[in-house]
């Protein structure tokens, strides 16, 4: 039987990875279940591969508690699906959404096919490099929270670079000036006309 290695990569800390084998008659689900085994993430939420080109270009969804919306779409299950299904190129590669409601994105590549080594268990984790960023629903505390309000006041103010008040004081007092110009030139042409 031929053996998948996949490499799982966080899209945003390239440098946090594991590296997992499977046997090529193994599901989407046990796949991610082996992902979050390797993580330690929970694996019970709801989460999609994507069948991706070179580039990374979401395909074909194949889903984990898809929504009622996914599932009327007729959207392939994990449970359902053999990964020797998709695997056409020898560097077939994946997009892998975990927990819509606090998204993580992965991509999963396949690096090497191997061949099944007597006496080994699989699927098995065959390297794990870099430490996984937290889920937010383990560092107990609500998203809105973790930055003080005040913050936010500063960095509005700050945004463009300018304080906004002092620039438009600027505007204000030229305006004040040539207002009391044209006022003065006003009041010397009412005197002038007077005198005619």
């Amino acid at each position: 039987m031929a053996i998948y290695r996949f490499r799982v990569t966080f899209e945003d800390y390239e440098d946090v990875y594991r590296e997992i084998d499977m046997p090529s008659k193994s599901t989407f689900l046990d796949l991610h279940e082996e992902i979050h085994k390797a993580t330690g993430y929970a694996p019970d939420a709801s989460s999609s591969f994507y069948v991706s080109n070179d580039q990374w270009k979401k395909g074909t969804e194949i889903a984990f508690k898809p929504t009622q919306r996914k599932k009327d779409a007729e959207v392939l299950v994990m449970e359902n699906v053999r990964l020797s299904k998709f695997i056409d190129d020898p560097h077939q590669k994946f997009y892998y959404i975990y927990n819509f409601d606090r998204p993580y994105d992965f991509q999963v590549e396949l690096i090497k096919i191997l061949k099944e080594e007597d006496g080994k268990a699989y699927p098995s984790l065959f390297k794990s490099i870099g430490q996984v960023p937290k889920t937010m629903t383990a560092a107990n505390f609500p998203v809105a929270d973790a930055v003080e309000e005040d913050e936010y006041v500063e960095e509005d103010e700050t945004q463009y670079g300018v304080d906004d008040d002092d620039e438009l004081d600027g505007f204000d007092s030229d305006d004040e000036d040539e207002n009391e110009e044209g006022e003065e030139e006003r009041e010397q042409s009412n005197g002038y006309e007077d005198e005619y």
